[in-house]
């Protein structure tokens, strides 16, 4: 059986059993996509995360994919993620993720380094043999993504979001919800690695617009966030400090979390929206990229103001 909704590789499952119960996935490379994606770190990560039960059996890797187990459940989406039920399960699975150590090391965001390798893709990938790069129609300049990566950098930095392990892609079919065992797992770990906790969860909420069909209209309200993050900073904390039951999450804790949360959405937006230029030059997968690229930046220009103006508590 072949699945559709990836956009950057080919996955196919396959079995015997119909019910599934056998089913291995074998997953094939995009195109260029090492461009995007480092593997060896990929793979390193996945076997972290499948040491932690965070992610199913790794079978095998080969030069263009990977050979893993098949995990039972539904692949969420954008009308699965809003409901209360399920997305405590997901901030709990994130928090599981984020509270994994890095074993003593004091691991730098990838954020920044990612950003201006994608933003440095565009530039010279995407421009024909001039100085001049030439940009799609209503796709900010070279000089002026540099400036707004280089706002961005100054700006996000100071927040103090801790940096902790990240899957970096939580859209809605990377979330499989199982709900005879009641709980969800993340797949697909090409651009796990550490980064600002807020990027991981900013960028998840993102996400609840959708792919395909995106629609902002769906981006969660304050309301739904804290509940949200109330559910992801409780079982962060029992996690971390150890204390199951008898953790207090703070409202100042609520509020600054949130306020990180979604100035660093802006990041996951511009980052997207490299990706997606750089997509639509290489990628054979049927998916309108230069389209998704546009709504990217589209809508970082747009909560650029907003979030900027939001605030810390003191």
């Amino acid at each position: 059986q072949l699945f559709t909704d990836g956009i950057t590789n080919k996955l196919v499952a396959c079995y015997r059993d119909e019910a599934m119960g056998d089913a291995l996935l074998v997953r094939v490379y995009g195109r260029r996509t090492e461009l995007l994606v480092d593997r060896e770190t990929e793979l390193r990560n996945f076997q972290v995360l499948r040491a932690h039960g965070c992610a199913p059996d790794l079978y095998c890797a080969f030069q263009n994919g990977l050979c893993y187990q098949f995990l039972p459940g539904v692949a969420l989406g954008p009308e699965h993620v809003r409901d209360p039920h399920v997305f405590r399960l997901v901030a709990r699975e994130m928090a599981r993720v984020h509270a994994i150590h890095a074993n003593g090391s004091l691991p730098r965001p990838i954020l920044w380094q990612k950003l201006h390798k994608y933003l440095s893709l565009v530039k010279t990938e995407l421009s024909p043999k001039v100085s001049n790069p030439s940009l799609p129609q209503d796709v900010p300049g070279p000089a002026a993504l540099q400036q707004e990566l280089a706002w961005m950098q100054e700006t996000l930095s100071q927040l103090g979001s801790p940096v902790v392990l990240c899957h970096n892609d939580l859209l809605c079919k990377n979330i499989i919800y199982d709900s005879t065992r009641e709980r969800v797992r993340f797949i697909d770990y090409e651009y796990t690695g550490y980064n600002y906790q807020a990027f991981d969860i900013g960028n998840h909420f993102n996400e609840f617009a959708g792919v395909k069909e995106v629609d902002y209209g769906l981006y969660p309200s304050k309301e739904l966030q804290l509940q949200w993050l109330h559910s992801y900073l409780q079982a962060y904390k029992e996690l971390t400090q150890g204390h199951p039951g008898d953790t207090q999450v703070s409202e100042e804790e609520l509020e600054t979390l949130y306020v990180q949360v979604n100035k660093f959405s802006l990041a996951s937006h511009f980052l997207w929206a490299c990706w997606g230029l750089i997509q639509d030059k290489y990628s054979t997968i049927d998916f309108n990229f230069l389209r998704y690229a546009k709504l990217r930046f589209k809508q970082y220009f747009k909560m650029k103001p907003v979030v900027a103006a939001l605030q810390v508590p003191k």
